[in-house]
């Protein structure tokens, strides 16, 4: 007899049905797992023995198989344990398999028959959505899978449970979603002294997700800046909120099943691997700027990075996703990130300051930003040097907008650029327009054109750096409630492509 269960296998966030067929017949007494398991559910065999023997069942006399269908597909992860002993415990009389049709099973079985917790229950939930069908998953995940409201979300504790539901004896209650996570504590703004010229573009930034690079000494307040950033960010869409969501399930990240609508804020370390940062290793798993998602990448000492992962960074940039290919695997992950990152001028940081006359000048600021490459910097909107601040400024009382202040103006600025783009969907900042929609939302007038004609000569602006300059104008225009972009708003934007100047 040959029964089946159903499953899902992992690609990118994409949830794959697999099919696990168990088959009982003559042969010598044996146990396979046949397509094109890893080493994770190649040992499903020995868990599964485990748990039957905890459950008075024992493995019969027989040749069993187990198929993984369809078999060229790589199957990584203990989730697949569950399904497994449900297919084997079909084959053998134990359970209904009809109860099985209409049911998408994920966990990992504990000697003892315990349901083990594991990554991936939300975008499992959605596939199993998709296919009009029950999902049971282990008790610790049925919180974060049971927000697609769609799909009976069953969370049982052990594989007895979930026998006693399948043949009668016990129905399983629904799950419930989790709580919605409550917001970190994030630093305000009003914490910032001085830095009036980095507090704007801090709010350009997060109107028009509009990449942010800050170079200046150390203790000048760069990385307390980006920490504020969050702080002035809308909160996500549910649409946007479930999408990060999936990937952070997949990277094993959730708390307690809570869906977070705050945006990400994710910052490596300057040591960070590739992978790390990009996505792969075991699994092909999401990195770092996937990780922040609808949020913000800050890159703390950005010429300290390797400089083989800063220009990986150039395409994600650019097409909002990441591939991540290896021999086995070749997924695709979402990363339309916000990034902010932080620099030193020079490896000793104090190279525009008198007081301390850096020995190395100009050479040592040259070649410490010449770490960042030319297409990288052309791909920050805005560039800004962050000059120490004054002790004087340190001792006066904070005068400063608040976070919610700043964070009111960026939220109508992202609705009207919600309704701008209503019919564009693979548009939803400034910072993704393009072609001739950038065309129609920041066209300029005559005085405007002689503007930017004569900023992109003496500048020498790329073409890419023409387009980033236009978004920016028609962020500032945003903020400034313009239905036009006018040559003040032009202005403010070409200020902010200033090249650096190393000493300067």
């Amino acid at each position: 007899m040959v029964a089946i269960a159903y499953t899902v296998a992992f690609e990118g966030i994409e949830a794959r049905l697999v099919e696990v067929q168990a088959s009982v017949g003559a042969g010598m007494p044996s146990f396979g797992i046949v397509g094109l398991p890893d080493k994770a559910v190649s040992e499903a065999r020995e868990r599964v023995r485990a748990a039957f023997n905890a459950l008075s069942v024992a493995m019969p006399s027989r040749r069993v198989t187990v198929n993984l269908s369809p078999a060229d597909l790589p199957k990584e992860g203990s989730h697949f344990d569950l399904p497994i002993a449900l297919a084997v415990l079909a084959a053998l009389d134990i359970l209904p398999a009809d109860e099985l049709a209409g049911v998408v099973s994920l966990g990992e079985l504990a000697l003892d028959g315990r349901l083990v917790p594991v990554t991936g229950a939300l975008p499992a939930a959605m596939a199993a959505a998709e296919d009009d069908r029950t999902l049971i998953c282990p008790e610790s995940c049925g919180a974060e899978a049971a927000w697609v409201a769609s799909v009976p979300v069953l969370a049982p504790a052990t594989l007895k449970q979930v026998l006693d539901h399948l043949t009668g004896r016990a129905p399983i209650a629904r799950a419930r979603a989790g709580e919605v996570a409550p917001a970190p504590r994030l630093r305000d703004l009003a914490d910032v002294r001085g830095q009036e010229r980095a507090r704007r573009a801090l709010e350009i930034a997060a109107a028009g997700r509009h990449h942010l690079l800050m170079t200046g000494p150390p203790g000048a307040g760069k990385s307390m800046l980006a920490a504020c950033l969050p702080g002035i960010l809308p909160p996500l869409s549910p649409a946007e909120a479930l999408e990060t969501s999936m990937i952070h399930s997949l990277a094993g990240v959730l708390a307690d099943g809570g869906i977070s609508r705050e945006a990400p804020f994710c910052e490596p370390h300057h040591t960070a691997s590739m992978p790390a940062i990009v996505g792969g290793g075991k699994g092909a798993k999401p990195g770092q700027i996937s990780l922040a998602h609808n949020g913000v990448l800050f890159l703390d000492e950005l010429p300290e990075f390797s400089r083989q992962v800063l220009e990986t960074l150039r395409q994600p940039i650019e097409t909002g996703e990441v591939v991540v290919a290896r021999a086995n695997a070749h997924v695709r992950y979402p990363c339309r990130f916000l990034l902010v990152a932080a620099a030193n001028p020079c490896r000793c940081g104090y190279l525009a300051d008198p007081a301390r006359a850096c020995a190395k000048a100009p050479v040592c600021g040259s070649d410490y930003m010449g770490r960042i490459s030319g297409p990288l910097m052309d791909r920050f909107d805005l560039r800004i040097e962050v000059p120490a601040v004054a002790l004087a400024d340190l001792e006066r009382p904070a005068t400063a907008e608040r976070s919610e202040a700043v964070a009111a103006r960026v939220a109508a600025a992202r609705a009207v650029q919600a309704n701008r783009y209503a019919a564009h969907p693979a548009i939803r900042v400034n910072a993704e327009a393009s072609g001739g929609v950038l065309d129609d939302v920041a066209s300029l007038d005559a005085e405007g054109r002689d503007l930017i004609h004569r900023a992109a000569e003496r500048l020498g602006l790329t073409a890419r750096g023409y387009h980033r300059v236009l978004r920016t104008a028609r962020t500032v225009a945003d903020l400034d409630h313009s239905p036009n972009v006018r040559v003040p708003h032009l202005a403010e934007a070409i200020s902010f492509r200033l090249p650096f100047v190393a000493g300067g």
